[in-house]
Order: C-alpha cells, then sequence, then structure tokens
C-alpha cells in the first residue's frame, strides 16, 4: 500500500511543469509556442532568458533527485523496499513527460533523468552529466548530447553496479528518452538540428 503511495506522489511530483511555471514567473511566452515546442530548459533558453532556463533546469533536476530521495531514505520506514524505488524512478520521470497538470503534454525528460540518477548514484550522475556536457560543448547540440548520454547511462550503472531493478528502471528511462527524440533524430540527421543557444521562432 505504502509503495504505491510513494510512486503516485513521485508521479504527481514529476509532474509539476517548472518550464510553464518559471515561464510565466518571468512573463515569458509559453514554451509549447515556439522552438521545438518543447517545455524543457533548453527550449526556454530560446527566449533569451538565461536565469528561467537555469532555474527549469534546476528545478525539473530537482524533483527527480527529490523523489528517489524519498523513497531510499524514507522508504524503508514504510516497507517501500528496492522495487518500489525503482518503480519511483520511473514514476516520477514519466510524471515529467506525459504531466497530469499540463494535460499530459510534458517534456523530453532529460534533466529529470539526471536528477533520478544522481539519486540513484551520484557518482552515476556525475558520469552522465559530463558526458552531456562534454557532447553539448563540442557540437553545441543538446539533443545529441542527450541521446548520447542516455545510451551511455546504463552502460556507466551496469560497469559499477551490476544488473539489477536499478539498472532496468535506467534502461526504461533511457529508451523513452531516445523514443522521445525522434523527431531530433531526424533534424540532426539532415542539418535542421537547432543549437544550443538559437533564438526562438513562434510557432
Amino acid at each position: 500500500m505504502y509503495t504505491v503511495l510513494f510512486v503516485i506522489a513521485a508521479y504527481l511530483l514529476g509532474s509539476i511543469p517548472f518550464a510553464l511555471v518559471f515561464s510565466r514567473l518571468f512573463g515569458l511566452a509559453d514554451p509549447r509556442t515556439y522552438g521545438s515546442g518543447n517545455p524543457g530548459a533548453t527550449n526556454v533558453l530560446r527566449s533569451g532568458n538565461k536565469l528561467a532556463a537555469l532555474l527549469t533546469l534546476l528545478g525539473d533536476a530537482a524533483k527527480g533527485w527529490l523523489a528517489v530521495w524519498l523513497a531510499s531514505y524514507l522508504g524503508p520506514q514504510f516497507q517501500v523496499g528496492e522495487t518500489g524505488t525503482a518503480c519511483v524512478c520511473i514514476a516520477v520521470f514519466l510524471g515529467h513527460l506525459f504531466p497530469v497538470f499540463a494535460r499530459f503534454k510534458g517534456g523530453k525528460g532529460v534533466a529529470t533523468a539526471l536528477g533520478v540518477l544522481l539519486g540513484i548514484s551520484p557518482l552515476l550522475g556525475a558520469l552522465v552529466l559530463v558526458t552531456w556536457v562534454g557532447v553539448a560543448i563540442l557540437t553545441r547540440y543538446s539533443s545529441l548530447s542527450a541521446l548520447i548520454s542516455a545510451v551511455l547511462a546504463p552502460i556507466y550503472y551496469g560497469l559499477f553496479y551490476g544488473f539489477n531493478l536499478y539498472f532496468a528502471a535506467i534502461v526504461v528511462m533511457s529508451a523513452f528518452l531516445i523514443s522521445r527524440h525522434r523527431q531530433n533524430i531526424g533534424n540532426l540527421l539532415s542539418g535542421k538540428e537547432s543549437k544550443i543557444g538559437s533564438k526562438k521562432k513562434t510557432g
């Protein structure tokens, strides 16, 4: 029973659309109406407001980390074990992708996935973050950084921690991340993908 409550709470936490919250607080246009149409930090950056983009990034990552932390450190008191915590990892991530507070139309989940990984293992999260930053610096493509990080995240985890329920949860998140970047993959192959820092285009 408590496991179900933790999973539901994680989904609701993941559903908080920080891109919409901070865009409204800063008087910006709805990020779903310009650029990629994705309610995430990279698209908010296209508005030209770096602070709003940074706060969106931190908020999306923090909710992923918080959900896993709560399940890991408070869950055992309520008989929420590894299986429940792995489900919480997926639930908060899916909450961001399909948020109940934004008509189930959410972001691609990169920052939230990073937060989840940091909650599972700071080392794992740091490795994935370094990977994302490195690819972003070299290519200036946020989508390519996310795709490469999504592929490497379960590999990193498997190498350091083996194959368990957390590994399975990371594989599920990686699969969703790659799926959510289908259009970006096409744009990358055709040379039409926008680079980090490019200005918004009204949709």
